[in-house]
């Protein structure tokens, strides 16, 4: 019987023939479903042990997935989890979310999801290797990433933005404004979403006939304190450029304080350009320009897709990303006279 009780609704849609959504309608005691398929669902919710609730329905275990983040310790794994526990609460699925272990073979990790009856997993900024990726489907837990760190094998499913798209109208923009020394600071270089990013900057400048200069790019963690130090380093020497495009918020916020640390004014004296639209993007002084990524979206189309999977549905592509957009506002503006080009 014990055994019985851990089906999840899944198991039942299918052998049904039914979405997991109508199965649930079931359970929780809705009206909204044919006579004939309430009385197969019920029957088979019986079958499998889940316990009678009287003319209400049936009642299930609980079903619970895991959301997990590689450290929590940026504003948008907020809006990523939102997004998260909004779709999964539309499903009557709990959440438990937590931080990546310390597991590089993955094996003990899939073993205890499984005893503590996870049905699925979301990896959120984070390297999967295949061993891991094994090791989950051998306990038949499918597992889902969103901006993994690298590029997942295609039976890992995974759902991010269009981090070129958006690296190329970041610099398209200070392009328009009449920049041509354009600095970029750019993430980890390992990470696939940096890497995009870093592409799309070379990208702009090529479709402008300009050749990027090595010597106005330096590379590290996506925190304040990177672009705190990148900036006084490009800023500081003689042939400094005149704008700054940081790949995501927290290093241009570090370049904003950077500049102001060396005297210079936002955007007269340099303009800066972000990527994410954190909230403090709105807050800083001057409000930060950068490139918005859809984090609740992302949340919300990743725990889709799990479910989905979960059901035993298949998806219609193994990889999703979702628009980015630039959103303008004052800490950008034309060089000063001393960039501008020579004619």
């Amino acid at each position: 019987m014990e055994k019985a009780r851990r089906a999840t609704l899944s198991a039942v849609a299918r052998e049904a023939g039914v979405s997991v959504p109508t199965v649930s309608k079931v359970v929780n005691g809705r009206t909204d479903v044919a006579p004939d398929t309430r009385a197969r669902i019920e029957s088979l919710l019986v079958r499998h042990g889940y316990v009678a609730r009287g003319a209400g329905g049936a009642q299930a275990p609980a079903r619970t997935v895991e959301l997990v983040f590689d450290a929590m310790q940026t504003p948008n794994n907020l809006d990523i989890m939102h997004g998260a526990l909004e779709a999964a609460a539309a499903e009557e699925v709990d959440v438990v979310v937590g931080i990546l272990p310390e597991d590089p073979l993955g094996a003990a990790w899939a073993r205890r999801m499984a005893a503590a009856r996870r049905e699925g997993l979301i990896l959120v900024t984070s390297d999967i290797n295949s061993q891991q990726a094994r090791h989950f489907a051998e306990q038949h837990i499918p597992v889902v990433t969103i901006d993994p760190v690298n590029l997942p094998n295609p039976d890992v499913p995974s759902v991010g933005a269009t981090n070129f798209n958006g690296g190329m109208a970041a610099t398209t923009h200070l392009l328009e404004l009449g920049h041509r020394r354009i600095g970029f600071i750019e993430g980890p270089p390992g990470a696939m979403v940096a890497i995009a990013r870093l592409h799309g900057y070379h990208a702009a400048l090529a479709q402008r006939g300009l050749t990027s200069d090595p010597e106005l790019m330096m590379a590290g963690p996506f925190m304040f304190d990177t672009g705190f130090t990148a900036a006084l380093e490009l800023l500081g020497r003689s042939g400094r450029p005149s704008a700054l495009f940081a790949s995501n918020d927290s290093q241009a916020l570090g370049a904003i304080e950077a500049a102001r640390t060396l005297g210079l004014r936002v955007p007269e004296d340099v303009s800066i350009v972000g990527f994410d639209d954190i909230s403090a993007a709105r807050w800083s002084a001057p409000p930060l320009t950068t490139v918005r990524q859809p984090f609740a979206e992302m949340g919300r189309v990743a725990m889709r897709n799990l479910l989905r999977l979960i059901a035993g549905e298949e998806l219609a592509s193994p990889r999703i990303e979702l628009a980015t957009q630039l959103i303008i506002r004052k800490s950008t503006a034309g060089p000063s006279k001393v960039f501008e080009p020579l004619t």
